[in-house]
């Protein structure tokens, strides 16, 4: 078997977690399987780096000093802000080298700057999409998966996601098994779904400001199963259809029928992740009527059908 060379790269101000994560899941691997990762670490000069959180990093070499690796990996952090352009120019000579090129966070915004995701679908913290984006506008920005795949160039959410990532690769490297037993050891599920949000519903929608819209959306999540047709969500709110729909809108930033959609999806995932119930009694419970029309809108948004869903998301400790 071929042994595989992570390459992560240090800088000041990087976020600690970013780089932690993923190399513990692919040492975890090599843990595993003797020989199927070499981990090394590089900063511009070698020397050590003071993360965000006041930790210190000891790199093994300088960038310079660096063999091509299999995976490239970039965290993100604070110092991706304003970037050392000695490190956009490491990377933007030596990134297309790499087999695969991965950042974790706002780790894509130093692949952006050395062009290396020019043409290409990505994403990055939620908080910080908007403004890839504008910088960058040749690049398809998605905010709303935990990590998105574009060829050989991977591109996660914050933090915890990378740690997805790195366990969505190990998989494809080393089988679902290996993944599996390091998912199980570090205490996450195996592995989210690459489309999956990066934040629930709840999040994803702003409060409302006025008390009658809050408490529409207190209910909306508490009676995922209910009538929540517009007409009957106003009635709640004491407005009408019209006033309601254009209120909720303009206060939460999605419109009613979206923000229930967020809610019953995510309802009827928790319940396959985390109850033995079957898909007909899930999609009652959680609004869809009928196991064709939960179908439907697992593929639509998610791209799986839910006995697929359950079947490589639910871990096998929550199973009865």
């Amino acid at each position: 078997m071929a042994q595989r060379t992570v390459l992560v790269v240090l800088f000041d101000d990087v976020q600690s977690l970013d780089v932690t994560g993923p190399v513990e899941v692919f040492a975890g691997a090599e843990g595993c399987v003797p020989g199927a990762y070499t981990i090394r670490t590089a900063s511009l000069d070698g020397g050590p780096v003071r993360t965000s959180s006041g930790l210190t990093l000891v790199p093994d070499m300088a960038l310079a000093d660096a063999d091509e690796p299999d995976l490239l990996l970039v965290p993100g952090g604070r110092g991706t802000r304003a970037a050392d352009p000695r490190l956009v120019d490491w990377l933007r000579r030596r990134g297309p080298r790499a087999r695969r090129l991965v950042s974790v966070c706002t780790g894509a915004i130093l692949l952006a700057e050395a062009g290396l995701l020019d043409g290409r679908r990505a994403t990055t913290h939620w908080a910080y999409c908007g403004k890839l984006a504008r910088d960058h506008p040749e690049i398809e920005v998605d905010a709303d998966p935990i990590y998105v795949r574009d060829a050989h160039v991977c591109t996660s959410a914050g933090v915890t996601a990378g740690i997805d990532l790195a366990l969505a690769l190990v998989e494809e490297d080393l089988g679902r098994k290996v993944a599996l037993t390091v998912a199980r050891y570090l205490v996450v599920f195996l592995r989210r779904p690459g489309n999956q949000a990066q934040f629930s519903a709840q999040l994803a929608a702003q409060t409302a400001a006025r008390e009658p819209l809050r408490d529409v959306q207190q209910w909306i999540t508490e009676n995922p199963g209910g009538d929540l047709s517009v007409e009957t969500l106003a009635a709640r709110a004491r407005l009408s259809p019209r006033h309601f729909a254009r209120a909720f809108r303009a206060e939460t930033g999605l419109t009613p029928g979206r923000y229930v959609d967020r809610v019953r999806l995510e309802h009827a995932r928790r319940l396959l992740e985390d109850t033995g119930d079957g898909v007909e009694e899930i999609s009652r419970a959680s609004g869809y009527g009928t196991p064709e029309a939960m179908r439907r809108a697992f593929v639509r948004a998610l791209g799986t059908a839910p006995a697929e869903y359950r079947r490589r998301f639910r871990p096998a400790q929550g199973r009865r």
